[in-house]
C-alpha cells in the first residue's frame, strides 16, 4: 500500500472530521465526541416578564447585584422609553431602572432578513438581553427605580456626541447617570454620580450587570453560515480571559475569577459582543448568577467608599456593544480582543489574520485578499513542495523494486519491512517526502477556517458577481464544483497507487469533498480552490522544469 497516500488520506478525513464536529459546536449543536447535553432550558418568554424583579433576588455579599430596599419608597414615575440614535447604533433607555433594553447596530444587517438590522440588547418574548446598573447598600435607586431624563437632545444632529442624563433620588441619595454616545464608536461611556443628601455618611456599591437568557439562538443550519451562540465571560490579568457556560451557571458549576481590580465582564455572541468595562485600579467583586428561570447575569460589583453627607462620588465605566472588530477592540481594554476565538489554532489564526488585514489594506476587497494570501503561501512553501514531488519521482522509479521485495518476503512481514528500510536507504528517498507540504498546509487551512468563523470583518463581505458574503456557503455552488475539478485534475497527474482498491478512494476525495464544501464558507473554499488550482501549475513546473529525466517514467 503506498504510505504517503494513506497518510493523507488519514489527514484529509480528520481534518474533515474535526471542521465537521468543530463547525456543529460552534453553531450550538452538541460535540460529536461527547454525551448529549440535558434537555434544553425552558423558553425565555416566560422570565421576561419577571427579570427586572428576579435579578434584585440576592445580595451582593452572595455576589449577585440587588436592591437593598424597596423601590415603592421612591415616587411614582412613568416610564418612558428614550431612544438615543448615532451614525451606528440605536439605543433605547427605560427611564425605569435607566436600563439599556435595546440596541441595534445600523451598519450590519440580520443573517436571515436583510432587510432588518443587528439587534445586540433587547426584549421580547423571544429574547432578554439588558444593560443594568443601580446602587446597593441601603434604599438606594437601583435599575428598578423611576428616573428622570433631563431635556436634551437625543440624536448627533451634526455634532461628535450626545449625552442622556438621567436623575434618581431615594433613601437620601441620588443618583445621576449619564449615557454619552460618540459619532463612529460602539464604545458608550457610563458615569454613575452619586450624591448623599441625607445626614449621614454612606457607604454604597456601584453594580454593573449584563442579563440574558439561557435559549439558544435560531440557527441557520449545522452549517449555516449565520451559526450563533451566546456566552457570558470574565477577564482580568491574573485569570485572563475566561468563557463561561449558562448551563454551569445554573448548577453553581463554573469557575471564574472572583475579584480583581482590573477587567471586564461581557455576553459573547457570534460576531458581536457586549462588555461592561470599570476603570482600571478600582476594586471589583464579580459574579455570575441564575437570577430566574433560564435566565443568567454577569457582572462586577464596586465599593465607591464612604460618602459623607453633602458630598459627591463620581464612578466612569465603559459599555461596549458592537461588531468583534479586531483594531476596535485591541484599543479599548487589555485582552479585549480575546473576545474574538480563533479556537484551538489562535496561535496560528491570529497573525494570519494579521497579515491578511494588511493585504486587504491595499486591495480593499477581502475575497481578492484570500486569493493573493493563498499565492504567498503557495510560493512560500514552493521549495518544500519540489522536494515532495522529486521525492514522489524518486519513488515511482523504485516501485517496481518494492513490489519484488513484497513478493519475495510476502509470507514475513518482519524482513519485507526490514528490507523495505534498506531499499529506502539504498535509493535515498523519503516514503513520506511527498506528505511534507500537505502537513504543512492543513494547519493553516484549519486557521483559516476559524478565522472566518470568528472574523466579522468578513461578514456580509462580498468578492465577485454572486459570492455577496465570505463566510456564508456559495449560494450557487460553483466554487465547490470548480474545487472537485481541480481536485480530479490534480489527482490525475498524480501517480496512481498501486492498491486498486486505494485507487478508487483517491478518486472517489474529490466528490466527497466537494459535496462537503456546499456547506462550508465560501472564501474557505476559494482558499482551497486557488490552491489546487496553484498546485496543477506547480506540479506541471516540478514535472518538465526540476524533476531529473532518470527519475520521469
Amino acid at each position: 500500500m503506498d504510505i504517503k497516500r494513506t497518510v493523507l488520506w488519514v489527514i484529509f478525513s480528520f481534518s474533515l472530521l474535526m471542521l465537521w464536529n468543530g463547525w456543529g459546536q460552534y453553531n450550538g449543536k452538541p460535540s460529536m465526541f461527547a454525551p448529549p447535553p440535558p434537555a434544553k432550558i425552558a423558553s425565555a418568554s416566560a422570565s421576561a416578564s419577571n427579570s427586572a424583579t428576579a435579578a434584585t433576588a440576592t445580595s451582593a455579599s452572595a455576589t449577585a447585584a440587588t436592591t437593598a430596599g424597596d423601590a415603592t419608597a421612591a415616587p411614582v414615575i412613568k416610564s418612558e422609553t428614550i431612544t438615543i440614535t448615532t451614525d451606528v447604533i440605536k439605543a433605547d433607555i427605560d427611564t425605569i431602572g435607566g436600563e439599556l433594553k435595546k440596541l441595534e447596530l445600523l451598519k450590519h444587517k440580520n443573517d436571515t432578513d436583510h432587510t432588518k438590522n443587528v439587534f445586540l440588547f433587547d426584549q421580547s418574548a423571544k429574547r432578554t438581553y439588558l444593560a443594568q446598573t443601580g446602587l446597593l447598600g441601603g434604599p438606594f435607586p437601583n435599575h428598578k427605580s423611576g428616573f428622570v431624563a433631563k431635556p436634551g437632545v437625543r440624536t448627533l444632529e451634526g455634532g461628535n456626541q450626545v449625552q442622556l442624563v438621567l436623575e434618581s433620588e431615594q433613601g437620601g441619595v441620588k443618583l445621576t447617570k449619564t449615557y454619552t454616545f460618540k459619532k463612529g464608536e460602539y464604545l458608550i461611556d457610563v458615569r454613575h454620580d452619586v450624591t448623599n443628601t441625607g445626614t449621614a455618611a454612606i457607604t454604597p456599591s456601584l453594580y454593573l450587570q449584563l442579563l440574558h437568557d439561557g435559549t439558544k439562538p435560531e440557527s441557520g443550519g449545522m452549517f449555516s453560515g449565520s451559526g450563533e451562540f451566546y456566552a457570558p465571560a470574565v477577564y482580568t490579568e491574573a485569570e485572563k480571559f475566561q468563557k463561561l457556560d449558562f448551563e454551569k451557571i445554573a448548577k453553581g458549576s463554573d469557575s471564574h475569577a472572583k475579584a480583581s481590580d482590573n477587567g471586564w465582564i461581557a455576553m459573547l455572541q457570534h460576531f458581536f459582543v457586549s462588555a461592561f468595562i470599570p476603570q482600571e485600579k478600582t476594586k471589583r467583586e464579580i459574579f455570575t448568577k441564575q437570577v430566574d428561570t433560564n435566565l443568567y447575569a454577569v457582572g462586577n460589583v464596586l465599593p465607591m467608599g464612604t460618602v459623607a453627607p453633602g458630598a459627591t462620588v463620581t464612578m466612569n465605566a465603559h459599555l461596549y456593544s458592537g461588531p468583534q472588530e479586531s483594531a476596535k477592540l485591541e484599543a479599548i481594554a487589555p485582552g479585549f480582543e480575546l473576545v474574538k476565538d480563533y479556537g484551538v489554532l489562535t496561535i496560528i489564526a491570529k497573525p494570519l489574520f494579521w497579515v491578511m488585514e494588511q493585504i486587504h489594506k491595499m486591495l480593499g476587497n477581502w475575497g481578492w485578499t484570500i486569493v493573493v494570501f493563498t499565492i504567498a503561501i503557495k510560493l512560500a512553501l514552493f521549495p518544500l513542495s519540489a522536494a515532495g514531488y522529486r521525492s514522489m519521482a524518486k519513488m515511482k522509479v523504485v516501485t517496481p523494486k518494492m513490489q519484488a521485495v513484497r513478493e519475495r518476503f510476502k509470507n514475513d512481514p518482519q524482513k519485507m519491512n526490514q528490507a523495505m528500510m534498506e531499499l529506502y536507504k539504498t535509493e535515498k528517498i523519503n516514503p513520506l517526502g511527498g506528505c511534507f507540504p500537505i502537513l504543512i498546509q492543513m494547519p493553516i487551512f484549519l486557521a483559516l477556517y476559524w478565522v472566518l468563523q470568528a472574523s466579522v470583518e468578513m461578514r456580509g463581505a462580498p468578492w465577485v458577481g454572486w459570492i455577496t458574503d465570505l463566510t456564508a456557503p456559495d449560494p450557487w455552488y460553483i466554487l465547490p464544483v470548480i474545487y472537485a475539478i481541480s481536485m480530479y485534475i490534480t489527482t490525475k497527474l498524480n501517480p496512481a497507487p498501486a492498491d486498486p482498491m486505494q485507487a478508487k478512494m483517491m478518486m472517489f476525495m474529490p466528490l466527497a469533498f466537494s459535496v462537503m464544501f456546499f456547506f462550508f464558507p465560501s472564501g474557505l473554499v476559494l482558499y482551497w480552490v486557488v490552491n489546487n488550482i496553484l498546485s496543477i501549475g506547480q506540479q506541471w513546473v516540478i514535472n518538465n522544469k526540476l524533476i531529473p529525466p532518470e527519475h520521469k517514467v
